[in-house]
């Protein structure tokens, strides 16, 4: 995805704005948006290249033309939004330069060889993009769902298959739920919106899913498709059907959000409410000191929590094999971390500015990439 000239005259009014209103908008906001700056190196020129997440894709399509914009018109990034696991392993085999990722590396991934890195050097995972994850659904006449994790996991897992279920009905006291059968859409490729999503039910409600989770969709129902605006195509064609998607992909799909319950109440989707989780939330013992994976806590009560939500990031070498791609890996890593691309991010993909604390280490460890 290299962006064209057009797009970055575009980006550079709606850049300027975003930054000029963050600075009013903002204040006294500190746990939601970062206070990290664009890096103020010299104009990067060349060619890299990276692959991965679906979820991401907005987001990177912003993060390019605003580099492109604001210092180096040179710099030409292309972005495949295949999907996470497609991106993990194309960057493992040295096939492209980064990776995007809705999860950060698993132990054996991190144990590869990485074919872009230098002699015994490792990935490293940074996180760039906050999303909370929707439950969308398409069913007409019902403008209001509230589910909880345990009839959640029944309905994906097909264990309940139809809207009037006593377990939904329960929830959704005089709702007008129909008599038919639910069409449950999820992702068919290797994704971490699906590991995202895998974790918050076995978290929630382990006894119904499983805790076996993975970024492959585990159980035989429904209807299956590829990527962020695959899923959303297809719930958005199926009438009565019910899907799992990143907030980013909702758009203008006409798709409606449930509610979800967290503790004893239920919570709206926002980035807010997923920041918060994100926040609270720890490092995962026992990685290098650059890489940055986060434990989300999917058990948080607090009101207005989103326990459902994506931490995507940007995944590359601490040292590459090449140190000019080094430099512009670190040099796009750096700009992604600043305060002006997380904030055009939020307005283009709306997800959540990472904090002013996570913004720093990562941009701490973006600068540490050679």
């Amino acid at each position: 995805m290299k962006i064209s000239r057009i797009a970055r005259i575009g980006a550079i009014g709606a850049i300027a704005a975003l930054a000029l209103a963050g600075c009013a908008a903002n204040e006294g906001a500190a746990p939601k948006s970062s206070d990290s700056s664009a890096p103020a190196a010299a104009a990067l020129k060349g060619t890299i290249s990276g692959q991965g997440s679906s979820a991401q894709g907005t987001a990177q399509t912003t993060w390019i033309a605003g580099i492109q914009a604001d210092s180096s018109p040179d710099l030409n990034i292309n972005y495949d939004p295949q999907g996470s696991g497609a991106g993990r392993k194309a960057f493992i085999s040295g096939a492209v330069d980064f990776a995007g990722s809705d999860a950060a590396l698993k132990d054996e991934e991190l144990a590869s060889t990485f074919a872009a890195c230098a002699p015994d050097s490792k990935a490293i995972d940074l996180p760039v993009y906050i999303s909370p994850i929707a439950i969308a659904y398409n069913v007409e006449g019902l403008d209001e769902l509230k589910l909880d994790a345990a009839t959640t996991a029944k309905i994906f897992s097909g264990k309940i298959t139809k809207w009037n279920d006593p377990a939904i009905a329960a929830l959704n006291d005089g709702a007008k739920l129909p008599a038919a059968d639910i069409v449950v859409v999820h992702r068919s490729d290797d994704s971490g919106t699906t590991q995202n999503f895998s974790e918050y039910l076995g978290a929630n409600a382990g006894d119904i899913w499983g805790t076996d989770l993975g970024q492959t969709f585990p159980y035989q129902v429904g209807d299956a498709a590829k990527g962020t605006s695959g899923v959303a195509d297809a719930a958005k064609n199926a009438a009565n059907s019910i899907t799992y998607i990143d907030e980013s992909g909702i758009g203008n799909t006409g798709l409606k959000v449930a509610q979800l319950k967290v503790g004893d109440a239920f919570s709206t989707l926002s980035a807010d409410g997923a920041a918060a989780v994100v926040a609270a939330s720890p490092l995962v013992e026992g990685r290098a000191d650059n890489d940055l994976a986060i434990a989300i806590d999917r058990t948080n009560t607090e009101a207005n929590a989103w326990p459902l939500v994506l931490v995507s990031y940007v995944i590359g070498c601490q040292q590459y094999a090449d140190a000019e791609k080094g430099k512009l890996v670190s040099g796009y890593f750096q700009y992604i971390a600043s305060d002006a691309a997380q904030k055009a991010a939020a307005e283009s993909a709306g997800s959540a500015p990472l904090s002013s604390e996570l913004a720093a280490k990562v941009l701490t460890a973006a600068k540490s990439i050679k």
